[in-house]
């Protein structure tokens, strides 16, 4: 399967369908673990709940710390 980017902000995303996602049993809740050898982007769903919670956490603390530049970021 081949795939293109889409522009998200000034950012790119990468679309994953739902047949994908039903394969990998996760869900647009579920993270993912991103690895690359420079060459290659490997996803991988995060099935340890805990891990989730603690990237959720993670996630949400450097949200709140840096949103202001974030924002700016995003102008």
């Amino acid at each position: 399967m081949i795939k293109t980017l889409t522009k998200h902000g000034n950012s790119a995303a990468l679309v994953i369908e739902r047949p994908i996602l039903d394969l990998l049993g996760a869900s647009v809740d579920t993270a993912f673990e991103v690895v690359t050898d420079g060459k290659a982007l490997i996803l991988t769903p995060v099935k340890d709940a805990v891990r989730h919670t603690r990237f959720r956490k993670s996630m949400e603390k450097v949200g709140e710390r840096y949103a202001k530049s974030f924002e700016e970021l995003a102008k």
